[in-house]
């Protein structure tokens, strides 16, 4: 298999696990809603910049998170620039989360 990981030029998928920390719950509805838009801000400059929502999912089950986005990004950087507007927008203070990313392979798997 291809080291798919140096090349941040590749197709990838962007699977991002959340789930709101308790203080979450605690923040003042301004505050709240302000977090959210500045939130969907970097969202909507991501699909300015070519990069896709592919939906959310509610997670059920066993599992660790509440719900699962997912988005196409035309390459690895542009994932984690995304991510990091993110943080710099404090998200990661009010959510649990965990990030994967998936490249695109070429041919059929094995």
């Amino acid at each position: 298999m291809a080291d798919l990981a140096t090349n941040s030029d590749t197709n990838c998928i962007w699977l991002h696990y959340a789930r709101p920390r308790p203080h979450w719950y605690l923040t003042e509805e301004a505050v709240k809603q302000e977090l959210t838009r500045r939130w969907q801000d970097i969202r909507a400059d991501a699909g300015a910049n070519g990069a896709t929502f592919q939906g959310r999912f509610h997670i059920r089950g066993q599992h660790d998170f509440e719900t699962v986005d997912v988005w196409r990004f035309p390459g690895s950087q542009a994932a984690y620039d995304h991510w990091q507007a993110l943080v710099e927008a404090r998200y990661s203070e009010f959510f649990a989360f965990s990030n994967n990313i998936g490249l695109a392979m070429g041919g059929e798997a094995e």
